[in-house]
């Protein structure tokens, strides 16, 4: 174990050298506080000033201190311990930023999963990460009781004991989120929580990877070092003392957190969260909260392009800028305000250009990244040598908030995920320009087998065992098949068993899910092959895949358009 200073040790956790973490307090890279006492830090510079907003809830900096001191102090009371984990189901509403900063303040790790999570995500990451508590949305769809499931769950893992319900009824030994948070005196809760003060070098929360070999893998973030993050991102964006940011995108998630939670917390400003995309209410909330900053890594961008005369029907003169994937230029050209890239991944690197960069950088690049020390290279991603400027290769980086080992992950895989001398692989395409001597990236594509719908990532051989299951089915293989507004879907190649008939989607669908997998995760497109096609090694070869189906959707796109 590393000399960190961490005072809530997890074992599993890989800890930052002591002397590391100081050279990145002076640079400014990792802040030197904990995010319960950045709340605490904003109450008392801002009290009365609006930092929450969602639907028809609104919380000052004063009152979102109160209401998650007072929660951090009774989830010790219920049961919790300092270092403990909590599986959290919970969508973009008040209670999920309240209920993890509580966890924060007690010294909780949340564990971030998505509410339509089912038994294999959640059953692999509640062991994985050694969870103890779980945190529900009842509310969360009405076609689903995630109370229920959450409860089903718990009953096969008897290490889960602590049940937190928000917006619905607390049975069976359950906790009420709201009554947690009524029932302790603020005073008194302060004065516990104090007891627990996390360090800077303490965990913050256990983030998920995209799933790149089956079920996502837990990336330990750290106070200190998250802080820094999120303090860069907003410096890089030139964030103001009156910007208010909107969210429509899962809340839990890194890039809403490091875009949008602490930065607006650290600088003292405004959220506004929807708990769901819809384009009306996303553009409706612009106007009338008079929203300066927003953006999209899901599907706001190709909706907002599909809106014609946007600006004839909505009032966005409020916006400043708008951050998006990519398709900048065409952003900018349709809603009328500054619009750059940004390349983002949990592992630890943000990057993206500021807003006074010209047109060619905003347009052409995802940026450069915005943390203090980052080392970025592109590399060969078989022989790890340096490819030059104007090449492609595979973006790696090292740096204060790149992951350093996966938490509680077999040796192969922490091994696989990094370069000999220790640099984070991503497995994605990028290519370096430089530009008036500048280094800046441009995302090209993926190595890694996974699909990225609305930006919620998986993996294809997690959906491909599954489908092997099917009676039917002789062998599958599942790529992902491009889509304007999601920007990937699944696809199945799937060659059928002697004499049987290849199941059609909505039939696989109905087995995949009593399978246990998550409905965002389905095949949308089916397509019957004899054979996989293959490389010139015989490895199967999905690059032909993708291709073939991206072809076959543009040929039909073409004939519907001229029927």
């Amino acid at each position: 174990m590393p000399d960190s200073r961490a005072r809530i040790r997890i074992e599993g956790v890989h800890y930052r050298p002591a002397r590391d973490v100081s050279s990145y307090y002076e640079a400014g890279a990792w802040l030197p506080t904990s995010v319960g006492e950045a709340v605490r830090e904003a109450a008392r510079a801002q009290p009365e000033k609006v930092y929450l907003i969602a639907a028809e809830q609104e919380y000052t900096f004063s009152e979102f201190d109160r209401r998650t001191e007072t929660l951090g102090a009774a989830l010790l009371d219920a049961g919790f311990k300092p270092g403990d984990r909590a599986i959290f189901q919970m969508g973009s509403i008040a209670e999920t930023v309240i209920a993890l900063c509580a966890c924060y303040k007690a010294g909780i790790v949340p564990v971030c999963t998505l509410p339509q999570y089912r038994e294999i995500e959640i059953g692999q990451l509640s062991e994985m990460s050694g969870a103890t508590g779980y945190f529900v949305q009842a509310d969360f769809s009405p076609s689903f009781d995630l109370t229920g499931f959450a409860q089903k769950m718990m009953q096969r893992r008897p290490a889960m004991k602590h049940l937190v319900v928000a917006r619905g009824v607390a049975l069976g030994g359950a906790h009420s989120l709201e009554e947690m948070i009524a029932s302790r005196d603020f005073e008194t809760a302060r004065a516990q929580l104090a007891a627990v003060n996390p360090d800077p070098e303490d965990v913050l929360t256990f983030q998920l990877s995209g799933g790149s070999t089956g079920v996502p893998k837990i990336i330990p973030r750290f106070h200190g070092e998250y802080l820094g993050q999120a303090i860069a991102w907003a410096k890089q964006h030139h964030y103001s003392s009156e910007e208010i940011a909107i969210w429509p995108l899962p809340v839990i998630h890194n890039a809403a957190m490091l875009l949008i939670v602490l930065p607006a917390l650290l600088m003292r400003t405004t959220i506004v969260l929807q708990d769901r995309f819809d384009l009306q209410m996303f553009l409706g909330a612009i106007e009338q909260y008079r929203v300066t900053y927003a953006g999209s890594i899901g599907p706001v961008a190709p909706r907002l392009l599909d809106f014609k005369d946007v600006r004839k029907h909505f009032d966005l003169s409020s916006l400043r800028m708008f951050v998006g994937m990519d398709r900048s230029d065409a952003i900018q050209e349709h809603i009328g305000i500054t619009t750059m890239n940004l390349y983002g991944i949990t592992e630890g690197l943000l990057m993206t250009t500021s807003p006074d960069e010209p047109a060619l950088q905003r347009f052409t690049t995802n940026g450069w990244p915005s943390g203090p020390l980052d080392q970025v290279c592109v590399l060969d991603p078989e022989s790890e040598t340096h490819r030059q400027p104007g090449q492609e290769g595979e973006l790696c980086f090292f740096g204060p908030h790149s992951v350093r080992a996966y938490y509680n992950a077999p040796g192969d895989i922490n091994k696989a995920s990094f370069t000999s001398d220790g640099f984070f692989r991503t497995g994605d395409i990028v290519r370096q320009s430089i530009i008036n001597g500048r280094s800046y990236y441009t995302f090209l594509g993926r190595l890694k087998d996974n699909i990225s719908r609305g930006n919620e990532k998986f993996a294809a051989e997690e959906v491909e065992r599954l489908i092997v299951e099917h009676p039917a089915v002789l062998d599958a293989k599942v790529v992902a098949m491009p889509d304007r507004y999601l920007g990937e879907r699944a696809c199945a190649f799937i060659i059928p068993r002697p004499g049987a008939q290849t199941p059609d989607v909505p039939a696989l669908g109905q087995f995949l899910i009593a399978q246990g997998l998550a409905k965002f995760k389905l095949p949308e497109r089916i397509e019957t092959i004899g054979e996989f096609p293959v490389t010139r090694v015989g490895k199967v070869d999905k690059m032909t895949m993708r291709k073939i189906i991206a072809e076959k959707l543009a040929h039909e796109a073409t004939t519907s358009d001229k029927s």
